[in-house]
């Protein structure tokens, strides 16, 4: 489209014309967004009830988690391509009512299989929302409002998760399981519908001349190996299991395969070569860092306050609240200053107070109450709302408008991945360093301490002052200290886990001097 001969004030006219429907938009991705979101987090809290309604073991009904994540991931990547081969708004609502009616599926589901594969599907048409409602943004809104798309696109997704425990464990005490399906429908239709009415083709976009069939098999092998593998892995207790080992060894082989393949064909289903662009390249590691440290304290947090502090669902869901709301406030207020500064001072502020936080986080105890999370939970929140929108907008800036679906699906692959390995590792290690603890604490716990026989002392006499029989004192007393022991072993790992995952975050800031200083804004050429 050329606008050179159009008067100056027709083609004004067109460009307000062309954004007059932006914060619409902008509403329509977000919900579509968070409802994605939402459905990885909101199922967990369900898990038991399905458990004992369908007959299912736990290794079985985790199945229900891992097919959803397994599908989103291998999607991921590939919502550029789809997004040019299908027309960017066919895809976009195609992916909604995929994502919904899947969710009526899921709802309805009788059986263990039925439900594995109606979650297989919806992760299907929810990996779409994510990275395509990013890339839709950054077209939809002039340049110098991308901050603030990012910031209204940023808020879903720091919000949607926070709030999927506790509206899961709400709808399922009060509903039911299948409930927690249902509830995406009419949010799901009126997404659709906002999509249908406001939401066009990308003006930019490159249609997809043939099916890269070769380098989609290679991606879903590879990527959704390795995803199970990280899923898995702590149940099956990593490499000791041969299902860990070949599920290690078939997506190396296919991503190293994928990787060359993609490089050498004409049209490839993920176009690798975006990666030439350092900013983007250093943006997606460091994405990954994000990812790591992120998902590995929203997964150790809960633990803590359910296993130690025996919160429920709900509780949990109120002492992480706060937090979250300071993030989406921070996104907002850095939304509307984005371009205004180098955006590597606020991811390394974003950095520094996360890692305050952790180290704040470090000096909770067994009696630790609500006072104590706030602010420390309110320093994270802040800290993540610093890093998202300018860390999004640097990673890109460098690529082109037609590239930034393959950049935006490649830099929330990376994400979600290390979301996936932080969790992995932050269950591993504490399961690790507990028996560590737990085996240096009982080190000292011996017949021969005086502290240890004062305490057996107290303990049992206690149990005799509430009537338990002398007979049983002693042994009662001996179980009541070890449990205590195992408490402790437990937090001293919860701690440990908060500085190492700070210090991970800290040790990522030196990415940043590979980047350069940047105001600009993605899509900077718009010819391309």
């Amino acid at each position: 489209m050329t606008t050179a001969a159009l008067p100056r004030g027709a083609t004004l006219g067109a460009a307000q014309d062309r954004y007059q429907y932006r914060y619409l938009i902008a509403i329509t991705v977000s919900l579509a967004s968070v409802l994605e979101l939402l459905d990885t987090s909101i199922v967990n809290v369900a898990i038991p009830h399905m458990m004992g309604n369908l007959g299912a073991t736990l290794d079985e009904i985790a199945w229900v988690s891992t097919g959803y994540i397994v599908a989103n991931v291998i999607v991921l990547p590939i919502t550029g391509w789809l997004s040019a081969y299908f027309g960017r708004r066919r895809y976009f609502a195609g992916s909604i009512a995929l994502f919904t009616i899947a969710s009526f599926m899921c709802g309805n589901a009788h059986s263990l299989v039925s439900l594995v594969i109606w979650r297989i599907i919806q992760g299907l048409g929810g990996g779409a929302l994510l990275s395509t409602s990013q890339a839709i943004l950054y077209e939809e809104f002039p340049r110098e409002e991308y901050g603030t798309a990012m910031a209204i696109f940023g808020v879903g997704v720091m919000v949607g998760p926070t709030l999927g425990p506790t509206v899961g464990g709400w709808i399922t005490d009060t509903y039911g399981w299948p409930w927690i399906f249902y509830i995406n429908i009419p949010f799901g239709m009126l997404a659709l519908a906002l999509t249908l009415t406001f939401i066009q083709d990308s003006l930019h976009q490159e249609k997809a001349e043939r099916v890269d069939y070769v380098g989609l098999l290679l991606l879903a092998a590879g990527i959704g190996t390795l995803q199970t593998m990280l899923e898995r892995g702590e149940r099956l207790d990593w490499f000791d299991s041969r299902e860990v080992t070949i599920l290690a060894i078939v997506s190396a082989v296919s991503l190293v395969a994928f990787v060359w393949h993609e490089l050498r064909t004409a049209h490839p289903v993920v176009d690798l070569r975006i990666l030439k662009s350092r900013q983007l390249a250093v943006g997606v590691v460091f994405g990954l860092v994000l990812g790591v440290c992120l998902y590995a304290t929203v997964f150790v947090l809960p633990v803590y306050l359910q296993n130690l502090q025996n919160f429920t669902a709900n509780q949990t869901g109120l002492v992480i609240l706060p937090g979250a709301l300071a993030s989406a406030f921070t996104m907002a207020v850095m939304g509307r200053q984005q371009g205004k500064f180098d955006g590597r001072w606020s991811i390394a502020a974003g950095v520094g107070i996360f890692a305050l936080s952790m180290w704040k986080h470090a000096h909770y105890t067994t009696d630790s109450g609500m006072a104590d999370f706030f602010w420390p939970l309110i320093f994270r929140g802040v800290g993540l709302g610093l890093i998202f929108v300018p860390l999004t907008n640097l990673a890109l800036a460098d690529l082109p408008m037609s590239k930034i679906p393959n950049g935006t699906g490649l830099f929330n692959l990376m994400r979600q991945l290390g979301g996936s390995v932080g969790i992995a590792l932050s269950a591993t290690l504490l399961q690790r360093f507990a028996a560590i603890h737990r085996a240096d604490l009982i080190a000292n716990v011996t017949q021969y301490s005086e502290i240890t026989r004062e305490r057996v002392a107290a303990i049992t006499g206690g149990l005799l002052a509430r009537g338990t029989p002398p007979a049983l004192a002693q042994t009662k007393a001996l179980a009541v200290l070890d449990g205590l022991v195992t408490r402790q072993a437990l937090m001293l790992s919860f701690e440990q886990l908060f500085l190492l995952f700070g210090a991970c975050f800290v040790l990522s800031l030196p990415l940043l001097l590979l980047m350069h200083k940047s105001k600009g804004m993605p899509g900077g050429d718009m010819a391309h």
